[in-house]
Order: structure tokens, then sequence, then C-alpha cells
């Protein structure tokens, strides 16, 4: 049973992510910022695993080389007759994996050689069209071109007219498709296309976003994500709630590799949208990592429930798929850094799946066709970071009622300003949300912390040993009050 606790929290944390979503953007801010990059090339530096292991996959693949020549097109055909789609999603691969080579080794050769890609494309490519396909086309590499663009907005040998020839591109050419697609899902029902549709279109739209300073755009897909009517909305994709965390996935019954490509997707849309100060992860309760939960623990053998499935085309999928079962997808390390080394929750699944792929390549990794390029990958290198410090988790056990100001200790003096926020206990003594771990005068960590009820001003204080934090009873329901555990 869960106890809702509303209380003033201090968190600059939350503080700066509101004042980046409503302020300029953050460059680099796509896939990666600033931070991510450094971590990257100090590891690797180090030669330290895991990520000197996915830096020496991206190395080797061929299009991370100086040898690579890109082979712009004017028209990209994507479905039916004169396919050329794949000079696409090779010269992205490319871009994307020489601008990393490039940071991370400080090599400009690389630099230069990711720039010749896009310029090439981006004074070339005028149009991308074919069956219902173009629109996979204008969403999956949309997004990978946008995200090696904003790695190499760095560079300063990439010459500013030829950096808006490429935003212009991706105004003129992507966006108008991944807008049209979202709005209009070429003329189709509403839930006729999978998710994987929608989420490549989100996908490119919010990297478009970021890299031409576009909040209309950026804004797009994320109210895309929290409210919109297609697939590709968090509601819609994970499309049913189980115990244990577990959300069935809306392509489950279709098969597990587009299973596995629309929450790759989505969790795209989600890191973006968080290095620009917004939490799509967490939304609606953290349902992206029940969709990823869902996904690992039938992937890796385990029976999961199913709710039978229906569309407005009365697809009626009465059982989950076995096609594709155990599929590879380098997808997996940004999910469970996310929830579980940056946010300190459990994804024993999601975890597991990363076990097994680490570590992680890039396109040309998984095969030569255009599934073995639905993501720019190498996550083991660009998304692992060090496990968390021990959170500060209060336990019912150590809570202290203090009716009376002089029960309080003296306020702790922290930087920032209070923010309201939203706490829930568990009445066997766990909390979902861990609060910041402060520090008292002495300068140490106290991982064990009481909450204290009372009518002094919210916040934290501490005395010589332990650290507080206070909560108003003015600010609390009567009926929502707590006692100690005995």
């Amino acid at each position: 049973m869960f106890i809702s606790i509303a209380i003033s929290l201090l968190s600059t944390l939350l503080l700066a992510q509101v004042a980046l979503a409503q302020g300029p953007f953050v460059h680099p801010g796509g896939l990666h910022t600033q931070a991510d990059l450094d971590r990257m090339a100090a590891q690797v530096a180090a030669g330290a695993p895991p990520w000197v292991d996915s830096w020496n996959v991206l190395v080797a693949n061929p299009h991370a080389s100086l040898g690579w020549r890109p082979r712009p097109v004017a028209t990209v055909i994507r479905g039916g007759t004169g396919e050329n789609y794949s000079l696409l999603y090779n010269d992205t691969a490319a871009a994307y994996a020489c601008a990393l080579r490039w940071y991370i080794s400080g090599d400009i050769a690389y630099a230069d050689k990711a720039v010749e890609i896009m310029n090439a494309w981006s004074y070339t490519l005028t149009t991308i069209t074919g069956t219902s396909d173009k629109f996979l086309a204008s969403g999956i590499y949309g997004y990978q071109f946008a995200n090696a663009a904003e790695i190499m907005r760095l560079y300063d040998g990439w010459a500013p007219e030829d950096f808006a020839q490429f935003q212009n591109m991706m105004l003129t050419v992507f966006y108008p498709m991944n807008h049209d697609f979202l709005v209009n899902h070429n003329g189709a029902c509403i839930s006729h296309y999978w998710c994987n549709w929608d989420a490549s279109n989100m996908a490119s739209m919010i990297s478009i976003g970021v890299l031409c300073d576009r909040e209309d755009i950026f804004s797009e897909a994320v109210d895309y994500y929290e409210n919109g009517p297609g697939n590709g909305s968090i509601w819609n994709a994970v499309y049913s709630l189980y115990p244990d965390n577990l959300g069935q996935w809306q392509e489950s019954g279709r098969d597990q590799a587009h299973s596995m490509l629309g929450l790759g997707l989505l969790a795209t849309v989600c890191e973006v949208a968080w290095n620009q100060g917004i939490d799509l992860y967490g939304y609606a309760d953290n349902r992206l990592l029940a969709g990823a939960e869902y996904i690992a623990k039938y992937n890796l053998g385990y029976d999961v429930p199913y709710t039978p499935y229906d569309n407005c085309d009365h697809v009626n999928q009465t059982t989950i798929s076995a096609g594709g079962r155990g599929n590879i997808r380098p997808i997996w390390e940004q999910i469970y850094n996310h929830y579980v080394n940056r946010m300190g929750l459990v994804a024993p699944y999601t975890q597991a799946y990363a076990e097994l792929v680490r570590p992680e390549g890039g396109g040309g990794n998984y095969g030569s066709n255009s599934g073995g390029y639905d993501h720019l990958g190498y996550g083991t290198l660009t998304f692992t970071r060090p496990p968390p410090e021990p959170s500060c988790r209060p336990d019912l056990s150590v809570i202290h009622i203090a009716t009376r100001p002089s029960d309080l200790p003296v306020p702790l003096d922290l930087p920032g300003s209070m923010s309201d926020a939203s706490l829930e206990l568990r009445h066997d003594g766990e909390i979902p949300s861990a609060l910041p771990c402060p520090r008292s005068r002495d300068g140490e960590r106290h991982p064990e912390i009481r909450l204290v009820l009372g009518r002094r001003e919210p916040g934290w204080h501490h005395t010589d040993d332990r650290v507080w934090f206070a909560v108003d009873h003015d600010r609390l329901p009567k009926d929502r009050w707590i006692a100690p555990k005995p």
C-alpha cells in the first residue's frame, strides 16, 4: 500500500532540469552531452572495460575508417522499384562512427571524414520517396544523421555555412516527413502503423529540434510521447501492465525484432529529452522500463503474460509471437544504464539482456540489411556509467515524529531553492524514489537518514552525526500522517 506525502524537496537537479527545458538548448545535447563524450574519452584512454571493449568494436568497423567514401544521391528510395536507401543508412552509420572516433581519439582526420560525409549529403539530397516505407527512412536515418551532426558541431573545422546547409537539409527533407507521418499516418486509421513507425519519426523530430534549436519541433515530439494518439505514445506502446513491473509491448504479438526496434527508438526520444532537462524515461511511472523488462524477460526465455491485441484494422493477435525471439540489437546498454546506474532502480531482465549483448557494436555489426543499421549502437562505449553512490532511502523504522520546533535540529545550510515534489512511502519500509544524500558539517555522506514530521520549515537538517529531512505537518492531509514502525 502506498501513502503519498507531498513535501518540499531541496533539489537543485530538478531546478536545473526545469531551467534547461525552458531556456536555450544544451549543445551537444542529442544522445550525448559534453560530459558523456568526455567520459568516453577518459575511459578509453585509461583502457577501462567495458568502454574500451566497445571502442575496439568501433575502430574495427569499416564505417569508422578514413577510407570510407560517401555516396550521396538526390533521391533516396525505400520501398518499391529502384530502392537505394542502403546508400543513406551506410553513410549515416559512417558519419556517427567517425564522429565518435574523432572526439574520443582526438584525431581530426576522423572529424574531417565525418564532415565530408555530411556535407556530401546536405548539398545533394532533396527527396526521400518510395512506398510507405519512405517514412521509416525519414525517421531512422533522420535521427541518426542529426545525432552525428550534434557531435560534430563541436568541431571548428566544420564551416558555419556547411553546418547551416546540413541543418537546412534536416528541416526541409526529413522534418516535414516526420511531421506529416505523425499527423496523417499516410492516410491510415490511427493504430494501423506499428509503434516503431511513430517512434522513428519522433526520434528524428526531437533530434532535429535540438540540432536546429527549434523548440517547437522538440516539443512536438515530447508531446507525442506523452499524449499522441498513435502507437508511438508511451500509453499505447506499452499496451498492458502486469505485476513485477512488466509492460506488454504493442508489437509483442507481431515479432520480437520489431518490439526491440520500437523500444530502442523510444529510448532515443527519452535520452535526447533527458539531456535537455525533460524526464520522459520516468514519465507515467517509468512505463518505458516496464516495456523493456517485458521484452527482455520473454527474449531471455521466460514466460510472460499476454493480453490479446487488436487494432483499427482488426489484426487480432491472440498470443505473443516467438518470431525473432532472442534477437540481438544494440539498445540495451542505454536503457540499463539510465534506469539502474543513473537512477538507482532495479531492472533485472534489462540488466541481463545488456550483459548478453555487451559489448555493443554499431551499424554493420549486426548484418548487412537495413535491420542491422536501425540503431546507432556502441552503447557500451557511449552509455556505460559507473554505478551510483548508495542512495538515501529513509526507512519507516527510523522515522521520528516531531511535533514541537524544539524537537528539530539546526537547519543545514545547502545551496539551491525549495521545490515541490512528491515522495511515496511503502508500509514495508521501501521508498521507490530515493532522496539525494546530503553531507553534514563533517563533509561525510550519511546514507541512513530520518524523516522528521514537524512544524519547522521543510528541508534538510542535521545534528553532529545524523542528517534529517523535515516535513511540515501543516502540509499533510490528516489522513496521510504516518507513524513509525514499532
